[in-house]
């Protein structure tokens, strides 16, 4: 469910209108290609974790692993999550490639309906959108819960539908200040480190770079 940098080499498909992404649409949109993304890591969880003591991590849609792997190769003990079994087995493989599968445990969740056990010094949420009626306030309100004291919880996601994108459904993209709402029943006392909007390049589907703008939280749980 994670997106990071798109390698073009896949058809995108919609599910029906009105109708969550589950886990058969997903496994079928990783089944178009033997890989959907580029392999490299969310330049903003670079950006923001880089400076972080390495601890338990938690990547929510990890798709093909690329967090879960910088992640570990840094030290972190991850687990990754997403809703495709198809995407987890090229995560796995992935950390095996990577010589980190030692500290990075892949499962998979649906997370509308199950969530992971423990608590997490970083819990990450990068693109964690979903088509349909996907109830992402109540997920990440769950991520919160899953910070260990003194942890960290990034949500980063798209501010809108890229200037290329010509397929547009009608969406709601939340801004920073409404996902700091979102988050509020559970965060309401925690640090807000970060909580803006922000540009980055990415490959149009013709090759040539665009820029896109997304929305960046991040919050510490106090100790």
């Amino acid at each position: 469910m994670t997106e990071h940098a798109h390698t073009g080499t896949h058809a995108h498909h919609h599910p029906a209108p009105g109708t969550e992404a589950g886990e058969e649409f997903w496994d079928g949109r990783y089944g178009e290609s033997h890989r959907i993304w580029s392999g490299e890591p969310n330049a903003m969880l670079v950006h923001e974790v880089s400076a972080l003591a390495p601890g338990r991590a938690l990547d929510l849609g990890c798709g093909e692993g690329a967090d879960a792997v910088w992640l570990a190769r840094r030290g972190w003990t991850v687990t990754g999550t997403d809703i495709s079994g198809v995407a987890l087995g090229r995560a796995a493989e992935h950390a095996a490639q990577a010589g980190v599968a030692d500290r990075v445990s892949f499962a998979r969740h649906d997370l509308t309906e199950t969530f992971p056990q423990g608590e997490f010094d970083l819990v990450s949420a990068c693109f964690l959108h979903n088509y349909g009626d996907f109830p992402r306030d109540a997920v990440l309100r769950a991520a919160a819960s899953a910070v260990a004291p003194g942890g960290t919880l990034l949500v980063v996601g798209h501010a809108g539908w890229a200037p290329w994108q010509e397929e547009r459904e009608e969406a709601h993209f939340p801004t920073p200040e409404e996902v700091l709402a979102q988050l509020e029943p559970v965060t309401a006392d925690w640090e807000v480190l970060r909580a803006e909007e922000t540009e980055r390049v990415q490959n149009q589907p013709d090759g040539t770079p665009g820029t896109r703008t997304d929305n960046v939280v991040r919050v510490r749980r106090p100790a």
